[in-house]
């Protein structure tokens, strides 16, 4: 009686054993889950990793130094081209462009008097001119004297004199109009330097300084971009960006909006490679801008480069390596085969391939099970 318990027992544990060992270790290494080819359309995609950045930062600096009295806008604000947006302690600058202004007033003033100057001596001189001609041909006929003569002469040629330097007048007037016009033009010029304004209408992106600090003519108070020029500079490996060309269609994924996808387009290329990574920077823009935006966020670009027309196409999961072959697993009779394939392009799930049909059942290979071999029994 104690044998057959003993026996019982051994036979429950071999069972128990066996049922385990097949459960857990032979199905699992032996049984394999499987897919299919298709036939179709395959996009072709090249993908980068970047950040978001822009042609056009503009870095806003005073044109001279000084203390700043206002900063009109902040980080994060729009603004229009042509808005003042800093303003820097002018001192004494406004006095001298009054001074300035005043001193063409009075070259102005200046001029016109010695224009009405001029005019009075021509009508003086056309008066003396009819007395000099009448007495000198009284004096032809006696009737005059000579001392009468030579006053009526010597009348003339004092207006003549006066009107030469009358006229000489004028042309200082005019040089100091002129010279006044530019000293006061300087003065404008320099006191333009003490407003910036916005260069295009953007975004503003920094602000480096605070009303009240004195800064230098080269030290960035603002930074603001155009939002027109915003684009994603991705780097590309140089393996693969020999199909990417200007003006082809992209999706990119920013890391804050990961499960967005913004449409965009390969906008350049930028002609020097890094020697050390050996990757190609590829700028691409937005179709429509994302808002808000953030500079040097991290962003992911898909760039679909060519598309192949109704071919054979298989899971990327399913393609293997195989006695230096690139291939799929079929199962025929139970049996695992390998079917060496010619890969035309690789996708991003999927890859085009040429040496299977359409609709054939694939083995889908596992590192927790047995590794295929050709020929060995499979479930």
């Amino acid at each position: 009686m104690q044998k057959v318990l003993k026996y019982g027992i051994i036979a429950l544990l071999l069972g128990a054993g066996g049922t385990l060992f097949y459960k857990k270790v032979y199905i699992p290494k032996t049984t394999y889950e499987t897919t299919k080819s298709t036939q179709g359309n395959l996009l072709v995609e090249v993908f980068g990793i970047g950040n978001v950045g822009a042609k056009q930062i503009y870095s806003l600096t005073a044109q001279t130094g000084g203390k700043i009295l206002t900063i009109t806008t902040d980080e994060g604000e729009w603004v229009k081209k042509g808005d003042p947006l800093i303003t820097l302690d002018s001192v004494d600058m406004p006095q001298l462009l009054k001074e300035a202004t005043l001193g063409v007033e009075k070259a102005n003033s200046e001029y016109v008097a010695s224009q009405k100057e001029l005019k009075s001596l021509e009508a003086q001189y056309r008066l003396t001119q009819v007395t000099y001609r009448r007495y000198a041909k009284l004096k032809s006929q006696s009737f005059a004297s000579k001392a009468e003569y030579d006053k009526a002469k010597a009348d003339l040629e004092v207006v003549e004199a006066q009107m030469e330097a009358s006229r000489a007048h004028i042309a200082s007037a005019k040089m100091e109009i002129a010279r006044a016009k530019e000293a006061k033009a300087a003065i404008e010029e320099k006191l333009s330097r003490y407003v910036v304004y916005a260069p295009t209408s953007g975004y503003i992106i920094e602000r480096s300084a605070q009303p009240q600090q004195t800064v230098l003519p080269s030290q960035a108070i603002l930074k603001m971009v155009d939002p027109k020029t915003i684009w994603i500079k991705t780097y590309i490996d140089e393996k693969i960006s020999g199909s990417v060309k200007v003006g082809q269609h992209a999706e990119i994924t920013l890391r804050s909006q990961y499960e967005k996808r913004f449409k965009g387009v390969v906008k350049r290329i930028v002609a020097q490679s890094d020697p050390v990574t050996q990757e190609r920077e590829v700028d691409v823009a937005f179709e429509q801008l994302p808002m808000p935006f953030y500079i040097n966020e991290q962003a992911q670009v898909s760039i679909a480069s060519k598309t192949y027309n109704n071919v054979v196409k298989v899971p990327a999961k399913a393609l293997s390596f195989y006695e230096g072959k690139s291939g799929v697993w079929v199962e025929n009779d139970s049996k695992a085969h390998f079917v060496p394939l010619e890969v035309l392009a690789r996708g991003h799930q999927e890859v085009a391939v040429r040496g299977i049909d359409a609709d054939e059942v694939l083995l889908l290979g596992s590192s927790s099970k047995k590794t295929l071999k050709e020929g060995m029994s499979i479930h």
